[in-house]
Protein backbone atom coordinates (compact mmCIF):
# COMPACT_ATOMS: atom_id res chain seq x y z
CA UNK A 1 0.00 0.00 0.00
CA UNK A 2 1.02 3.49 -0.57
CA UNK A 3 0.92 6.54 1.11
CA UNK A 4 -2.92 8.17 1.38
CA UNK A 5 -2.61 11.74 0.67
CA UNK A 6 -3.85 12.74 4.04
CA UNK A 7 -0.74 11.00 5.08
CA UNK A 8 1.57 12.59 3.13
CA UNK A 9 -0.33 16.26 4.22
CA UNK A 10 0.48 15.19 7.97
CA UNK A 11 4.15 14.36 6.87
CA UNK A 12 5.15 17.74 5.45
CA UNK A 13 2.98 19.20 8.26
CA UNK A 14 5.35 17.17 10.45
CA UNK A 15 2.00 15.25 12.11
CA UNK A 16 3.57 11.92 11.69
CA UNK A 17 2.26 10.38 14.69
CA UNK A 18 -1.26 12.24 14.88
CA UNK A 19 -3.09 9.90 12.48
CA UNK A 20 -4.03 6.37 13.85
CA UNK A 21 -1.82 2.98 12.27
CA UNK A 22 -3.78 0.49 10.44
CA UNK A 23 -7.08 0.98 10.31
CA UNK A 24 -6.94 4.33 7.75
CA UNK A 25 -11.02 3.72 7.19
CA UNK A 26 -11.72 4.94 10.74
CA UNK A 27 -10.55 8.11 9.17
CA UNK A 28 -12.44 9.84 6.72
CA UNK A 29 -11.24 12.56 4.93
CA UNK A 30 -12.65 15.17 7.38
CA UNK A 31 -12.28 12.83 10.50
CA UNK A 32 -8.57 12.70 11.88
CA UNK A 33 -7.53 15.89 9.36
CA UNK A 34 -10.51 17.65 10.17
CA UNK A 35 -9.86 17.18 14.01
CA UNK A 36 -6.52 18.77 13.25
CA UNK A 37 -7.60 21.63 11.51
CA UNK A 38 -10.50 22.44 14.37
CA UNK A 39 -7.44 22.36 16.80
CA UNK A 40 -4.95 24.33 15.33
CA UNK A 41 -8.07 26.82 14.52
CA UNK A 42 -9.07 26.44 18.47
CA UNK A 43 -5.49 27.06 19.39
CA UNK A 44 -5.29 30.22 16.98
CA UNK A 45 -8.32 31.57 18.57
CA UNK A 46 -7.05 31.20 21.95
CA UNK A 47 -3.91 32.99 20.62
CA UNK A 48 -5.68 35.81 19.24
CA UNK A 49 -7.97 36.33 22.27
CA UNK A 50 -4.56 36.32 24.55
CA UNK A 51 -3.34 38.50 22.18
CA UNK A 52 -6.31 40.93 22.66
CA UNK A 53 -5.76 40.63 26.26
CA UNK A 54 -2.42 41.23 26.25
CA UNK A 55 -3.43 44.50 23.99
CA UNK A 56 -5.65 45.62 26.58
CA UNK A 57 -3.26 45.71 29.26
CA UNK A 58 -0.73 47.24 27.43
CA UNK A 59 -3.55 49.93 27.07
CA UNK A 60 -4.69 50.21 30.11
CA UNK A 61 -1.08 50.30 31.56
CA UNK A 62 0.34 53.20 28.91
CA UNK A 63 -3.68 54.95 29.71
CA UNK A 64 -2.68 54.76 33.69
CA UNK A 65 1.06 56.13 33.08
CA UNK A 66 -0.21 58.76 30.95
CA UNK A 67 -2.79 59.97 33.54
CA UNK A 68 -0.08 59.31 36.42
CA UNK A 69 2.46 61.49 34.39
CA UNK A 70 -0.69 64.00 33.93
CA UNK A 71 -1.14 64.11 37.81
CA UNK A 72 2.13 64.01 38.49
CA UNK A 73 2.43 67.36 35.80
CA UNK A 74 -0.41 69.00 37.48
CA UNK A 75 1.23 68.30 41.17
CA UNK A 76 4.41 70.10 40.24
CA UNK A 77 2.17 72.62 38.58
CA UNK A 78 0.24 73.19 42.06
CA UNK A 79 3.86 72.84 44.13
CA UNK A 80 5.25 75.89 41.96
CA UNK A 81 2.06 78.12 42.36
CA UNK A 82 2.12 77.42 46.24
CA UNK A 83 5.77 77.45 46.72
CA UNK A 84 5.98 81.40 47.21
CA UNK A 85 3.44 80.63 49.83
CA UNK A 86 5.16 77.81 51.46
CA UNK A 87 8.39 80.20 50.97
CA UNK A 88 6.54 83.01 52.58
CA UNK A 89 5.24 81.13 55.06
CA UNK A 90 8.84 79.56 55.90
CA UNK A 91 10.17 82.80 55.97
CA UNK A 92 7.66 84.17 58.52
CA UNK A 93 8.49 81.04 60.98
CA UNK A 94 11.66 81.77 60.35
CA UNK A 95 11.92 85.68 62.10
CA UNK A 96 9.75 84.51 64.32
CA UNK A 97 11.81 81.79 65.95
CA UNK A 98 14.79 83.91 65.62
CA UNK A 99 12.42 87.12 67.26
CA UNK A 100 12.00 84.54 70.07
CA UNK A 101 15.79 84.20 70.31
CA UNK A 102 16.35 88.09 70.47
CA UNK A 103 13.56 88.59 73.33
CA UNK A 104 14.35 87.81 77.30
CA UNK A 105 11.79 85.03 77.74
CA UNK A 106 10.51 85.08 74.39
CA UNK A 107 11.38 80.96 73.88
CA UNK A 108 8.26 80.47 76.75
CA UNK A 109 5.79 82.42 74.64
CA UNK A 110 3.04 80.58 73.25
CA UNK A 111 1.40 82.97 71.08
CA UNK A 112 2.39 85.56 68.57
CA UNK A 113 -0.14 88.51 70.25
CA UNK A 114 2.27 87.73 73.44
CA UNK A 115 5.25 87.58 71.56
CA UNK A 116 4.63 91.08 69.95
CA UNK A 117 3.65 92.94 72.91
CA UNK A 118 7.20 91.65 74.89
CA UNK A 119 9.02 92.46 71.72
CA UNK A 120 7.65 96.17 71.91
CA UNK A 121 8.31 96.58 75.63
CA UNK A 122 11.40 95.07 74.74
CA UNK A 123 12.59 97.59 72.38
CA UNK A 124 11.10 100.50 74.79
CA UNK A 125 13.40 99.43 77.54
CA UNK A 126 16.01 99.24 75.28
CA UNK A 127 15.54 102.70 73.70
CA UNK A 128 14.60 104.30 77.88
CA UNK A 129 18.68 102.27 78.22
CA UNK A 130 20.23 104.04 74.93
CA UNK A 131 18.77 106.80 76.04
CA UNK A 132 20.28 107.25 79.67
CA UNK A 133 23.81 106.11 78.20
CA UNK A 134 23.60 109.16 76.13
CA UNK A 135 22.71 111.22 78.88
CA UNK A 136 25.36 110.11 81.38
CA UNK A 137 27.72 110.27 77.90
CA UNK A 138 27.27 114.15 77.51
CA UNK A 139 27.23 114.67 81.58
CA UNK A 140 30.92 112.83 81.71
CA UNK A 141 31.74 115.07 78.68
CA UNK A 142 30.62 118.34 80.28
CA UNK A 143 32.05 117.63 83.38
CA UNK A 144 35.46 117.70 82.07
CA UNK A 145 35.30 121.53 80.48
Amino acid sequence: MGVSPVQSLLIALKMEGSMPQGNEQSCSANGCLGGKVMEVQAAKRRWQGKKQRMARKYARHVLRSKRLDTARILMMKKTARLGSRKRANNGIGRRVRTLKRLIPNGESMGNLDGLFRETADYILSLQMRVRVMQTAVNVLTNFDE
